[in-house]
């Protein structure tokens, strides 16, 4: 598809500019289905090891001596760096090329893997998990920059629709991958199993995608990049560790000082340099504000309800690890059906980017309820729970994510991938922080016993009587979190609906 005129906003049309190798016929790059093949391959890789390393941490804990401060940054080191990179990230492929910069990310992610799979010590393996987290900011803002460039417009929709239900696989795909590779090898296999489809997804990223870039180059900003990283990463920071050491310690409110003065330095910076890394005017856009909002609140109610509702099955319903991530796979594969399918698609087209978002979150915020009040009384409420949220997600999601990259011209669209990844970031962690301790909230003013967590009590708890009461208020403080989070989604879903209605019908500002 070809780049309008250059500009970072949309204005007078401009003499067209030189195509690129990625501007195609009106129908898109001849083998684009091919291509969105390869870049979901590397996309789930991303996905995957979000999610994989958690059923890992009682064999790296016994295996390397891990603390658990260690194993703290084991985890957070990926999504610290990773998060705190996708600007950037998104920037520099704009301004460098996307085919390089998804060969560079492929690169670092499997170097990554290999490091990782290979270390013995914890150092290695958290120095490791930072280079992946480099290598996973380059494919997440590649890998729909490139959608929205090989893809006609009349296509986008069922594009990143596939494009997004990769990354519901992944979540459902990763607690049981983690778990069959750690019953047959070693916990370094789970890292090494990414570098063949590293080597795979470069050879085809090599010989199938084509080049394309911000055809203006404008000047790199260097500074603005910088301040974003560094802000972003300390604003992520803050927020995952609220949970474990209070939200007034000094370690949460130092890292959220900075965090706030490094990203009001960012946006002063940005609204001054003739060639910002992210131009503020987008946000005059009621589409780009409006899909934002909405975008914050669903990953808010959906990251933290369902990170909740994995540990309501394994402490309150008693299933293991296995079990449980089996039992939450509808709500992804109803989200992959629906998305491969090309249904949610239709439904889109018909209903509307407004209509389809704020209809997906009233499904997905029903879901929540569903889950909150019978999740207690078995599986068959969860599971009709698990696939309102599946349908809704299926809905949602795609349409808001082409309501962000569709108010944004389209050679910038490796910053507007930027965007769309960091407020997914965002809102979960804060959804996981926050529902989190609305829940631990509740189950501390529900039961008697010092402990802070669930095992805690129950290994306190003196007899069946109180182990069963101490479990129910357990129960009690999930409800209410996910009761929250389906507040949360449902505003989401009117607010982003109601905003993107107006923009249809005004226009901006």
């Amino acid at each position: 598809m070809s780049a309008p005129g250059p500009g970072p906003t949309p204005g007078p049309a401009s003499p067209p500019a030189p195509p690129s190798a990625s501007a195609e016929a009106p129908h898109g790059h001849p083998r684009r289905w091919l291509i969105l093949g390869v870049i979901c391959l590397a996309q789930l890789t991303v996905v995957l090891d979000n999610t994989v390393l958690n059923v890992a941490i009682p064999s790296l804990t016994e295996e390397l001596d891990a603390a658990t401060s260690d194993i703290q940054w084991m985890i957070n080191a990926y999504s610290l760096v990773q998060s705190g990179l996708l600007l950037t990230a998104g920037s520099a492929a704009d301004r460098y090329g996307r085919k390089k910069m998804l060969i560079a990310g492929l690169t670092l992610f499997g170097a990554g893997s290999l490091t990782a799979g290979l270390a013995d010590s914890t150092s290695q393996l958290i120095a490791a998990r930072a280079g992946m987290g480099i290598g996973g900011a380059l494919l997440l803002t590649t890998t729909l920059a490139v959608v929205m460039q090989i893809f006609a417009p009349a296509e986008h929709a069922k594009a990143i629709g596939i494009w997004a239900a990769v990354n519901a696989l992944g979540f459902a795909c990763g607690p049981l991958l983690g778990g069959f590779m750690l019953d047959h090898f070693w916990w370094g296999a789970i890292f090494l199993i990414n570098l063949p489809v590293a080597a795979i997804g470069l050879v085809a990223a090599v010989t199938l995608v084509p080049e394309s870039k911000n055809p203006r180059g404008d000047r790199p900003d260097l500074l603005g990049a910088l301040l974003s990283t560094i802000g972003m990463a300390a604003l992520v920071f803050a927020i995952i560790s609220g949970p474990g050491h209070g939200w007034t310690s000094g370690r949460v409110l130092v890292s959220a000082a900075v965090a706030v003065s490094v990203l009001a330095g960012f946006g002063y910076w940005e609204s001054r340099i003739e060639h910002p890394m992210l131009d503020l005017h987008f946000f005059t856009d009621r589409r780009f504000t409006g899909a934002i909002a909405g975008a914050v609140l669903i990953t808010f109610g959906m990251g933290g309800s369902l990170f909740l509702l994995t540990q309501h099955m394994q402490f309150v319903l008693g299933y293991g690890p296995l079990e449980a991530g089996l039992r939450t796979a509808p709500l992804a594969l109803t989200i992959v059906a629906l998305n491969f399918s090309g249904v949610a698609a239709k439904w889109a087209t018909a209903l509307g980017n407004p209509a389809a978002i704020a209809l997906g979150m009233v499904l997905m915020s029903g879901g929540l309820v569903s889950i909150a009040t019978v999740a207690s009384g078995g599986y068959a409420g969860t599971l009709l729970g698990l696939l309102l949220i599946g349908a809704g997600a299926a809905i949602a999601n795609p349409a808001m994510a082409h309501a962000i990259m569709s108010s944004i011209p389209p050679e910038k669209a490796g910053i507007g991938a930027g965007i769309n990844g960091t407020v997914a970031e965002f809102g979960q962690g804060l959804g996981v922080a926050v529902l989190g301790a609305v829940l631990n909230s509740r189950f501390a003013a529900l039961v008697s016993v010092a402990a802070s967590s669930l095992p805690a009590a129950l290994a306190e708890a003196g007899s069946a009587r109180e182990r069963a009461r101490v479990t129910d208020a357990y129960a009690s403080g999930l409800e209410t979190s996910l009761l929250v989070g389906a507040a949360a989604v449902l505003l989401g879903g009117l607010l982003a609906g109601t905003l993107l209605r107006r923009a249809e019908r005004g226009g901006v500002a």
